[in-house]
């Protein structure tokens, strides 16, 4: 079963990484007909009028499913952040991070296997900033019913469909009482009356954060709203390596876009140093999402061959310079495709 899938390659390191992930899915025997766009900074370099192009947008509702590298987001002025942008266009509200230990990789933490579970529309991540006069400007929140309901319906129903046995919603509605006193309220609404199997705690996202570095294990999937999802998943990559073995992916109804979370890193695009295991994860996971949505064992296969090879040159000492090892980006590509010829 072939499958048409936007590829994004983005800035900085963005197309080389794309290129190794591509290849190794090609060697894998993963049946997909790419369709390349642009967005960010390469969308504009290509002559497009916009750092997030219409036909880009377009072309993920006509196939239902991307891949994307990452793309520039200036800091402090020039343009708003495409990834947000891009959430909001295709109403991709629920983004999840799989946070896992990887043998091979060396961290102060061992045997972490978490979820975290964001609201992906809303919150202060709506952008809506307003200048009330000279040096005063107010950052509005938005909450609001539907989506607060939404996200907490995707999470039980994903906690559910991976085996997971349990989520912790992290909040702040001892001073947002209202804000995240909705999403808390709907939180527990969806688990009383849907997931009473699943047990259910809050917590508040300061302690929250202390009760996670002390032993991530405590935690299984976490729920969060948008602002406090991104800064947790981060921390949490911290735990197994960092961004560069962290996959991320983006879900709406009937569309998904699969990305790397970490950046473009400018200063070594060009020079085969990136490590494309991140993005290869998240082409993991676009598979497997292949397999379950459109019944595709051969996408499932695919899937679990990339996953045995990768941990597998990883377990050999076979890495990338970030993660200790002495491979370029190229390299790291052939031999996860060496490991899948055996």
């Amino acid at each position: 079963m072939s499958h048409s899938v936007v590829l994004i390659p983005g800035d900085g390191i963005g197309p080389e990484v794309t290129e190794a992930v591509t290849r190794i899915l090609s060697a894998a025997g993963a049946d997909i007909d790419w369709v390349q766009h642009q967005a960010g900074v390469a969308a504009l370099e290509g002559g497009e009028d916009s750092v997030l192009p219409d036909s880009t947008v377009n072309a993920i509702i006509e196939h239902g499913v991307a891949l994307k590298g990452p793309c520039t987001t200036p800091i402090g002025d020039g343009f708003s952040s495409i990834n947000v942008a891009l959430r909001k266009k295709l109403n991709l509200y629920g983004a999840v991070r799989p946070i896992r230990s990887l043998e091979g990789v060396a961290t102060r933490y061992e045997n972490v296997d978490l979820i975290v579970v964001r609201e992906n529309t809303e919150g202060l991540y709506s952008g809506i900033e307003n200048v009330i006069t000279e040096g005063v400007i107010t950052s509005l929140k938005v909450a609001t019913q539907v989506a607060c309901q939404r996200i907490a319906q995707f999470a039980f129903e994903y906690a559910v469909s991976r085996g997971r046995k349990k989520i912790t919603a992290f909040h702040k509605a001892n001073i947002m009482k209202l804000s995240d006193g909705l999403f808390i309220r709907c939180a527990q609404t969806v688990h009383e009356e849907d997931f009473p199997q699943i047990e259910y705690e809050e917590q508040i996202i300061d302690a929250g954060c202390m009760r996670l570095v002390q032993d991530p294990g405590q935690f299984d999937v976490i729920l969060c709203e948008n602002l406090y999802g991104d800064v947790i998943s981060d921390l949490c990559a911290g735990f197994v390596g960092g961004l560069g073995v962290t996959p991320g992916a983006n879900f709406g109804e009937g569309r998904a876009v699969f990305e790397a979370v970490h950046g473009t890193a400018p200063d070594i695009a060009g020079k085969d140093l990136a490590n494309p295991l991140a993005l290869l994860m998240s082409a993991v996971m676009m598979l497997n999402y292949l397999a379950a949505s459109r019944n595709d064992a051969t996408a499932k296969q695919a899937a679990d061959r990339i996953r045995d090879a990768y941990n597998a040159c990883l377990l050999a000492g076979e890495k990338t310079h970030d993660l200790g090892g002495k491979l370029g980006t190229r390299a790291f590509a052939d031999a996860v495709i060496a490991e899948l010829n055996t």
